[in-house]
């Protein structure tokens, strides 16, 4: 989405800590993905207010509604945060120990639970508004940020959401140092998901990402993270879809350059409206992507999160628009 999500209705959007123990292994799935489930809104929120104060600017995810949606069957869950506040002032310093707390605690959680945490630092390819320029600070952050979840095994690494107006260089050359320094840090058990530039959108994604096919991880182990959003801008802030076969008609090029190049994909967000029009492009875009597991590895909802009300595909129960009347089509995708 080409904005910060959290504006819908809500505010605008240390030292050596402990490692978190091992976790379970993924629980073996009947669906036709590796992973389905839900974006988890809440620590990026309040971006104009940095640090802010949590329960005020920010909040941190509901553990109890992520495990109403993990017993729906869902076994992924990315969870944005922001850099700022995550490693403030410099992104060569040291965890805010607070704000990691509360980060970790959900994201240990999740993969305690048997389900993935996808960490995303929620940032477009910018810190404190200025795009990152260095990837030397980025590896040095990245080193940072994996070193505490190096042993933990269901937690996957997400370089930066929603690259956007960059040089496409500068935006392989981070995704490169960000799986140096994971790896650099001990984590080479995880999956890391790759971003592209122009919001990452799959539809765009033979226009001006195809750099990014050179990146390279001593582990085998990247996924490439494209999100797509059906209405006419592809923006996703609309609950109005083109029509009926616009999922599966934005990543039909992309599915192809998956193929040509030997990748793997995750639709890392989309959304529709819950009408009739949305339902199926939503169900046929999955299809489709059901139909090419040789590339797709499976799709994440864009989101759930406390603090959405009534956001138009907010996916939090018990009451969430989403939640109430989208996730029973996904039930096929889920079981």
């Amino acid at each position: 989405m080409k904005f910060s999500r959290v504006v819908c209705g809500l505010t605008e959007a240390g030292g050596a800590l402990a490692a978190p123990v091992k976790e379970k292994g993924i629980k073996k799935r009947a669906s036709p993905f590796q992973w389905f489930g839900s974006n988890e809104s809440g620590a990026e929120f309040g971006n104009n207010n940095i640090p802010g104060v949590e329960g005020t600017d920010y909040t941190f995810p509901n553990t109890s509604a992520i495990q109403i949606l993990i017993d729906q069957g869902m076994n992924i869950f990315r969870v944005p945060f922001l850099m700022e506040r995550m490693v403030p002032n410099q992104m060569t310093g040291p965890v805010d120990s607070a704000y990691f707390q509360g980060y970790s605690q959900v994201i240990n959680y999740i993969t305690s639970h048997g389900a993935s945490a996808v960490i995303d630092p929620h940032n477009f390819g910018r810190y404190y508004n200025n795009i990152i320029s260095s990837p030397s600070d980025f590896q040095t952050f990245w080193h940072t940020i994996a070193s505490n979840f190096a042993d933990n095994d269901n937690v996957i690494f997400d370089t930066n959401n929603e690259y956007h107006d960059m040089d496409e260089s500068l935006v392989v050359q981070l995704n490169q140092a960000a799986i140096d320094g994971i790896r650099a840090a001990g984590a080479t058990s995880q999956y890391i998901f790759v971003e592209g530039n122009s919001w990452t959108g799959a539809w765009t994604w033979t226009q001006v990402n195809d750099a990014m096919a050179n990146l390279t991880d001593p582990q085998n182990k990247i996924v490439y993270e494209m999100h797509q959003y059906l209405d006419s801008d592809g923006s996703g802030t609309s609950d109005q879809c083109v029509n009926s076969t616009i999922g599966q008609d934005r990543v039909e090029s992309a599915t192809a350059w998956l193929k040509q190049n030997g990748k793997k994909a995750i639709l890392g967000e989309y959304a529709g409206g819950a009408n009739s029009v949305c339902e199926t492009a939503v169900t046929g875009m999955l299809d489709y992507l059901a139909n090419n597991t040789d590339v797709w590895t499976g799709a994440i909802w864009w989101a759930a999160g406390p603090w959405w009300g009534d956001y138009i595909f907010s996916m939090e129960p018990p009451s969430g628009i989403a939640y109430e009347q989208v996730l029973p089509l996904l039930k096929p995708y889920l079981e």
